[in-house]
């Protein structure tokens, strides 16, 4: 693809995402940025979170990893179906009971103002650092197919990429973003369909047949049970799906702000169904993808890259044609930026509702510091992915994935404490403990073939976390009820 179709593909692609936030920003305030005037049709919502869900990283490590990993991977998946479940019809009638617009807030209403501040805290930590790297991947695929050849420096890149971001979100927030999420799931679910039919095209199979040579590929196996100390392992994988599903999306600002702009807790719910039945579907082809990618290399004798992440890229841009790398860059521009821009909405949010009382504030001091709070984050995106490609170790980067089941953990915790028991928090312990649960989780984890008899922890970092977490708030609690818990 030559650098001014490139160009012209983006000016076109963030054009059409500059009149979205036109017409859906137009008479926002501050109130609408945060809670979309509690308007947002269910269905829109559950379309635009798949973009939100699906981040770059999954769009390409899902169809590399099945190589080693087979369809392994849907145990998760399976385990993000009950987790939902249980946001469905556990937490999501719970944040609107107390009309919430920062889920935090049932933290100070159950324990006091440090359960509050601190889990408010934990989520702008692992919040900012997920997203950020998320962006990072998107900014990368630009350097390379784009700015690299016009000779501007990456972090002119990395500045234009979350300029273009800041620009649609920042006036119409979780309004606007409802409508350029289903936007961007729309080309991402449109690249993936596409990049399994054009394959597909190159193998000359019929649909029918695509679907049975997949099923009989040696990559196609779901289910694993041989060996428990294995990361692949059934129930380790399902039971840290439902949990990771709860935490990464119930207990999760972001996702959780978009669930709220709905109506009432019927059209919620409704969302949270349809969001689920079509995140399984999305997997499966993604997977799906996967062995395709394999079963099509074996077949022209192309080498496997050694980071089987490159193995999609590698292929839809170098093999495949011009029509299939341009899908897959829209696919990865969309995954990326879906997530990305919800989460900057969702930090600002966060942010101002939790640590800056918005509710006590007029409209104009409000858009004032609205306004501030948002290109402050944007700014903190920008140094974050500055200093991944400083670092330019793609094992910091594993590292910084593997860094939600620490931070998330305490969120685990903290949660599941005020909703499964009546008893009273010491709310002063709140921080400490949610600080030292995580070190204790990583000593336990990089000692755990030492301490377990060669079992090594994975997904199941976060239940650990939470688990402790949960064990201290007990030690620190009394049997005295908080009878505002019961509001």
């Amino acid at each position: 693809m030559s650098t001014t179709f490139i160009a012209l593909v983006m000016i076109l692609y963030f054009g059409a995402l500059l009149i979205i936030s036109y017409f859906t920003s137009r008479n926002a305030t501050s109130d609408s940025f945060f809670t979309g005037d509690k308007s947002s049709k269910w269905y829109l919502v559950a379309f635009g979170m798949i973009g939100t869900s699906i981040s770059g990283v999954t769009f390409i490590s899902v169809p590399g990893a099945v190589g080693k990993l087979s369809f392994s991977y849907f145990q998760i998946v399976m385990g993000y179906v009950v987790g939902y479940l249980i946001i469905g019809l556990l937490l999501m009638p719970l944040y609107y009971r107390l009309n919430l617009v920062s889920i935090y807030t049932y933290l100070e209403q159950r324990f006091g103002y440090w359960s509050y501040k601190t889990g408010s805290a934990f989520f702008l930590l692992s919040r900012t650092l997920g997203s950020s790297l998320r962006l990072y991947l998107a900014a990368s695929v630009l350097q390379i197919f784009l700015f690299d050849r016009l000779e501007i420096p990456f972090y002119i890149t990395v500045t234009f990429t979350i300029l273009l971001i800041w620009i649609y979100t920042f006036k119409g927030g979780i309004k606007t973003i409802i409508w350029t999420d289903s936007f961007q799931t729309f080309f991402l679910i449109g690249s993936l369909c596409v990049s399994v039919h054009l394959i597909a095209q190159e193998l000359n199979w019929s649909p029918y047949q695509l679907f049975i040579e997949v099923k009989n590929s040696s990559y196609s196996k779901i289910f694993f049970f041989e060996d428990y100390k294995s990361n692949q392992y059934f129930w380790k994988q399902f039971v840290s799906g439902i949990f990771i599903a709860i935490v990464m999306t119930g207990l999760d600002q972001d996702l959780m702000q978009k669930n709220l702009t709905c109506k009432n807790i019927k059209e919620a719910q409704k969302n949270m169904f349809w969001f689920t039945l079509t995140l399984v579907i999305v997997n499966i082809l993604f997977l799906s993808l996967g062995a395709l990618l394999y079963i099509y290399c074996a077949a022209h004798q192309i080498e496997i890259p050694n980071r089987t992440d490159d193995l999609f890229p590698l292929l839809a841009l170098n093999h495949f044609g011009t029509f299939a790398g341009l899908c897959f860059l829209l696919g990865i521009i969309a995954s990326s930026y879906a997530s990305a821009d919800s989460a900057l909405a969702s930090l600002t949010t966060s942010f101002c509702i939790d640590f800056l009382n918005f509710h006590k504030k007029e409209e104009k001091v409000k858009q004032k510091e609205k306004l501030l709070v948002h290109l402050g984050f944007s700014f903190v995106f920008l140094i974050v992915i500055v200093v991944f490609r400083f670092l330019n170790n793609q094992d910091v980067i594993s590292q910084v994935l593997g860094i939600a089941g620490y931070t998330y953990g305490p969120l685990l915790g903290l949660f599941s404490f005020g909703i499964l028991t009546d008893r009273k928090f010491k709310d002063t312990m709140a921080l400490p403990i949610s600080v030292f649960s995580p070190l204790v989780t990583y000593l336990l984890v990089s000692n755990s073939e030492y301490f377990f008899g060669g079992y090594k922890f994975s997904f199941e970092i976060l239940i650990l976390n939470g688990a402790i977490c949960f064990m201290l708030m007990y030690f620190f609690s009394t049997k005295k009820l908080v009878i505002s818990a019961k509001g």
